[in-house]
């Protein structure tokens, strides 16, 4: 894999990308993976985080064939998009890869040089609609955490680029492998692509209580697993009573409701952005059958699944969210 990266790029965008296929080499991979960082004028890519990486490569010589052309992103990126040198470069080594991606705003690199030219592409889900914008030709869905299409993978922002790359890993060498990864990184295996990107926990600001920011994440993380007041209360080590105190104090709703909510929005992102059955999407996010989530979206969006799908944006909930709730 050769990492492409540039000024002010997100290390993570580098990290969990060249980690996990570090760890799949130790636990086998076969052929094993070939991990290169290259800039152009091979110069050190400075990072966001202060910290300058050396490149091992110059893109300006680097010749093919490549297994996988990896664009990352970072603040930086407008730029890279912009830089003539970089994008022409990248232009013709994704002409002898077997597979172009990219991480987060690595995107935007990807479109300068056409390659997401009418085709379905993510990004962060904070520049997704500057990217639509700019470029036209592209499907941007702000819902994934990646998307492929065709040999083209994007991916959204920083940490996704790790469910990316297990999903890589998965392809090339197998399940097996790629829960070995996931297991050594203390990853929750690798989360599917049609996961959405934003929860409504995620949307507002996140809780000031540590306990309940954690089970949010929790919630929004394992939709289809068992998320009643009593197991997240078992989980939090605190009674039901002091579950349900906490997430009025700093939710503005019950757990039940902050769970059937996070399930409810979670199910309209894939029927928006996936060609998944509706009780598919019933058993992914926890529903106990079509029927039930079917009247989910009725109630808290006032709508249909099928009209959920039609639209062009997510509807906004009919019901109140987390904290827009007066607490008493």
């Amino acid at each position: 894999m050769l990492l492409v990266a540039y000024d002010n790029a997100q290390i993570l965008d580098i990290a969990c990308p060249s980690g996990a296929l570090d760890i799949a080499n130790r636990h086998g991979a076969s052929p094993p993976y070939r991990i290169e960082l290259g800039t152009v004028g091979r110069r050190p890519a400075t990072t966001t985080a202060g910290i300058a990486l050396a490149a091992g490569q110059r893109l300006d010589t680097v010749k093919g064939p490549l297994d996988t052309l990896l664009v990352v992103g970072g603040a930086g990126y407008e730029d890279a998009a912009a830089d003539p040198h970089l994008v022409t470069h990248v232009r013709r080594l994704a002409a002898q890869s077997r597979r172009i991606a990219s991480v987060c705003t690595g995107a935007y690199v990807l479109a300068a040089a056409g390659l997401l030219d009418h085709r379905r592409a993510t990004t962060h889900w904070g520049y997704a609609a500057q990217l639509a914008a700019r470029h036209p030709t592209v499907a941007v869905d702000v819902a994934p955490l990646y998307v492929r299409d065709g040999n083209v993978y994007t991916s959204a922002g920083v940490t996704s680029a790790l469910d990316l790359t297990l999903s890589l890993i998965e392809d090339d060498h197998g399940p097996t492998l790629a829960r070995a990864v996931a297991r050594e990184l203390v990853s929750y295996l690798h989360r599917p692509a049609d996961q959405a990107q934003i929860s409504m926990f995620l949307a507002a600001p996140p809780p000031g209580d540590r306990l309940v920011r954690d089970l949010a994440g929790h919630i929004a993380a394992h939709l289809a697993e068992d998320l009643s007041p009593a197991a997240l209360a078992t989980r939090a080590g605190v009674s039901t009573r002091h579950l349900t105190r906490l997430f009025s104090a700093h939710l503005g709703t019950t757990p039940a409701r902050a769970v059937r909510a996070a399930r409810t929005e979670a199910a309209a992102h894939l029927v928006r952005s996936s060609e998944l059955s509706l009780a598919a999407i019933a058993r992914r996010c926890g529903f106990g059958s079509a029927q039930t989530l079917r009247q989910a979206f009725v109630d808290h969006f006032g709508m249909p699944g099928d009209r959920i799908r039609r639209m062009p944006d997510m509807p906004r909930p009919r019901t109140p969210h987390p904290r827009e709730t007066p607490v008493a």
